[in-house]
């Protein structure tokens, strides 16, 4: 059946800031306390939506989630006024404060785990919501994530959007970005690559935490009834080097996957597992050795966490990349070298995200992939498919409600409430989400 691969981007929120929240996300860490510019962030992610929309390829909108999250606040003991409980938390529990503003639903690959109607059992497109049960302010976002989808997709005979894993530690479930969809064309059957980190049962020693059950990826794969999955495990030095999501280190489009030769424990079986699910093609391995790209500047450069892409009408795979990749001399060697040769990869395309990059989030994170039918996609919500006049409209929207600079200590301005109700109050019209979408909305 004919189907094209869509990308839903996460719209980047008006707190978008440098909280350094994520231990393992070097990134993140370093630039830990810096001010932001939310409005530069917002603007990046839209044109590089836009840049993918012209290139013909189906592009979507997720909103951002209300933050900072008041009702979170009000359910660990914070009472009054909404200006009074964020006061509040900010001087006696800043910890959860700062979790309660984060932007981090930005990163619509952490969003879901997506399987394609081709490989489900009832022939629907199945999303699960990550718990992203790991880390306390993206363990907030789930219940939000799936309003979005069901928005989004809303069509139950076509779209099954379920509730998240239960939310402990035994199935913690980072969503797509450890999730690769191999295939001979989008619409035929694939192998659904889902990478683990650790299994639930064992004793983690690791310097760095691993994000993702063996047993979620397992209950995910049961819940889509999904063909062709193959688990593999997420290499623990790469782990150990800063590699919190194995799309750090790890994309693939139809039949190629591309990745470091550190991006799973034991690559040999792992390409052996997927041959063997493979059904009407052969895939292709593109490994990249340490010698040629250290690990270290395979996460500098993001060069793993582009996306790769098939244009319409070309026969090669377009990998786009940050201009992180293109200023880090190893990475833009090996990102040429793919051009040069006669392989899947026949050209390289640079977007600037660099208020995403420095929180550790580059083009792949900032997207969820959708495999859809034209039917399926035809029964999209057309108010959130990216078109010239939505990036216009989301573009002025911007610049009327975003901050240009947001300070750590911004983040406690009462102002900032109020701010970002009315950008997202606008915004509900916007995107046509339907009364009552946000918390603030339903009184």
């Amino acid at each position: 059946m004919s189907a094209v691969e869509a990308n839903a981007d996460g719209l980047i929120g008006p707190t978008h800031s440098y909280a350094g929240l994520s231990p393992g996300n070097l990134a993140s860490s370093l630039n830990k306390g810096e001010a932001s510019n939310p409005r530069a962030a917002v603007l990046q992610g839209l044109d590089k939506m836009k840049r993918l929309a012209d290139l013909g390829l189906p592009q979507f909108v997720l909103p951002p989630h209300e933050r900072p999250d008041i009702p979170f606040l009000r359910s660990l003991g914070f009472t009054g006024s909404d200006a009074r409980v964020l006061e509040q938390a900010w001087k006696e529990a800043p910890s959860f404060a700062a979790a309660a503003c984060s932007a981090s639903p930005m990163w619509a690959a952490n969003a879901a785990t997506v399987t394609p109607s081709a490989d489900s059992a009832d022939g629907r497109v199945h999303f699960t919501p990550a718990n992203l049960h790991t880390n306390l302010h993206r363990s907030l976002e789930h219940a939000q994530t799936k309003r979005s989808l069901d928005a989004l997709f809303p069509d139950p005979a076509r779209f099954a959007v379920h509730h998240a894993l239960p939310a402990v530690g035994h199935l913690a479930d980072e969503g797509a970005a450890n999730h690769v969809r191999l295939c001979a064309e989008h619409g035929a059957p694939g192998v659904n690559l889902l990478v683990w980190g650790r299994d639930a049962f064992e004793a983690w020693d690791g310097s760095f935490p691993a994000r993702q059950t063996r047993q979620a990826s397992e209950a995910v794969a049961r819940r889509h009834a999904a063909s062709g999955a193959v688990l593999a495990q997420q290499s623990r030095a790469a782990i150990a080097g800063g590699t919190f999501h194995n799309d750090v280190v790890c994309v693939g489009a139809l039949d190629t996957l591309f990745h470091h030769e550190l991006a799973f424990e034991d690559t040999a079986a792992t390409h052996t597992a997927i041959r063997a699910a493979a059904q009407g093609f052969e895939p292709i391995f593109v490994e990249v050795s340490s010698g040629d790209l250290p690990l270290a500047d395979a996460i500098s450069s993001y060069l793993f966490n582009s996306m790769l892409v098939q244009i319409p009408g070309e026969d090669r795979l377009t990998l786009i990349c940050p201009t992180e990749t293109r200023d880090n001399p190893r990475a833009h060697a090996v990102a040429q070298g793919l051009t040069a040769s006669n392989g899947p990869i026949g050209r390289v395309e640079y977007v600037d995200v660099r208020q995403s990059m420095r929180n550790g989030g580059g083009p792949a994170c900032l997207r969820l992939r959708v495999v859809l039918t034209e039917a399926e996609l035809a029964a999209t919500n057309p108010a959130m498919r990216l078109t010239d006049a939505l990036h216009a409209s989301l573009s002025e929207w911007a610049n009327r409600w975003y901050r240009d600079t947001l300070a750590p200590a911004d983040l406690a301005d009462p102002a900032l409430i109020d701010e970002t109700r009315g950008a997202l109050d606008a915004l509900t019209g916007i995107l046509d989400l339907g009364p009552g979408f946000y918390p603030f909305q339903r009184g």
